[in-house]
């Protein structure tokens, strides 16, 4: 492998900002910003959104008006159920 042009992957700290959970993960982002996690001192990048609080794994996603758009679609293209 050639040297120097991969990337300096180290532990880095995600932080969701909505929840306030903090999660562990390899990175090579770089942050100004540190946070002790577990006794160590690792850089903290702060997340919009993440799986803590992401609607989908939540349970709280509000799904669309799906049999409405299938009627739609078959009164459109009239095709029915039969």
């Amino acid at each position: 492998m050639k040297q120097g042009i991969h990337p300096d992957y180290r532990q880095v700290v995600f932080m969701d900002s909505s929840t306030g959970k903090k999660f562990l993960a390899g990175s090579t982002v770089n942050s100004s910003e540190t946070t002790d996690y577990e006794g160590k001192e690792y850089p903290l990048i702060r997340v919009e959104i993440s799986s803590d609080s992401h609607p989908f794994y939540t349970g709280k996603q509000k799904f669309a008006q799906a049999d409405g758009r299938i009627d739609r679609f078959n009164k459109k293209y009239g095709l029915s159920n039969k």
